[in-house]
């Protein structure tokens, strides 16, 4: 018997915006109205939650394998929301997302089976969360984001097209 170790039994992406870095809260002029709904989704959660070790997490999926067999054993739900850091941005600690089922090739699935999942959703996020900070050099990114707010700061906000 041989396992493929790439693959692993829950697979976790997202795109992750520190929402201390959001310093305009109204959208684009010439935003799609897609965009423009996501800029409220966020502000609203700056409004809710404040930006200091708050991220919004966006374009973000969460998919379970059940089965060896992706063709047949996969429930995959899409998120969006919020995931708070403790006081130092060295651990994930808690999220508030809204979460949706996406697909499924489960035959055998039941609602109850897919409520389940769903709420799992989020400690999948945290997990995943907590080794992405862990393999990245926290000391480098907590500097990277103070040269952005004080590069903020100092344009008012405006970075221009490299950003």
């Amino acid at each position: 018997m041989s396992t493929n170790s790439q693959q692993r039994p829950v697979d976790v992406q997202f795109d992750c915006l520190p929402l201390r870095s959001v310093t305009r809260l109204d959208p684009p002029l010439d935003a799609s109205p897609a965009l423009v709904a996501k800029w409220n989704r966020i502000k609203d959660a700056i409004q809710t939650h404040g930006t200091h070790n708050n991220y919004y997490l966006h374009n973000a999926s969460c998919r379970f394998f059940v089965t060896n067999n992706p063709e047949q054993g996969m429930i995959s739900f899409k998120f969006e929301g919020v995931l708070f850091t403790d006081s130092n941005d060295s651990r994930a600690i808690r999220t508030a997302l809204r979460v949706w089922l996406d697909q499924e090739n489960i035959p055998w699935l039941e609602q109850h089976v897919v409520k389940w999942f769903q709420e799992s959703v989020a400690n999948a996020v945290l997990e995943e969360f907590n080794r992405f900070i862990q393999a990245g050099d926290s000391h480098q990114t907590k500097r990277r984001l103070e040269e952005l707010e004080k590069s903020l700061a100092e344009s008012g906000g405006y970075l221009g097209m490299g950003l």
